[in-house]
């Protein structure tokens, strides 16, 4: 089966309102529309960077227990949590599953690991 939706831990955590912290949620492969659309946003067209903001808040179906992750809770993630997600946005839509080099330690083969997306 095609996998579309993967889990991922951010490193250290959205903080809601509230205090609570929300470090485990769900990603989605993107869409071409999600991709396009955000170019029509007039704070994507006014400031070019905030395309990262409008695009994760698109594909960041989960974060936690939150009910709706949008732009706002996108922009108040800690640069390190942002940084990952966009590092975690390309990996998992750079068309394929992430692999590693490997050599076999007796013959030295060299070949290619799938390490798959798990977290």
């Amino acid at each position: 089966m095609f996998q579309t939706e993967y889990e991922f831990t951010l490193p250290k955590g959205y903080a809601d309102g509230e205090g609570n912290l929300h470090k485990k949620g769900v990603m989605r492969l993107a869409t071409a529309a999600d991709e396009i659309l955000p170019l029509k946003d007039t704070r994507v067209q006014q400031n070019p960077a905030y395309l990262t903001i409008v695009l994760l808040s698109r594909v960041v179906t989960k974060l936690g227990d939150l009910p709706d992750v949008n732009p706002r809770v996108i922009e108040e993630l800690f640069a390190s949590d942002l940084a990952y997600l966009q590092e975690f946005y390309h990996k998992i839509n750079g068309g394929g599953s992430p692999k590693i080099e490997a050599k076999c330690p007796k013959c030295e083969h060299e070949f290619e690991v799938d390490i798959g997306m798990g977290e």
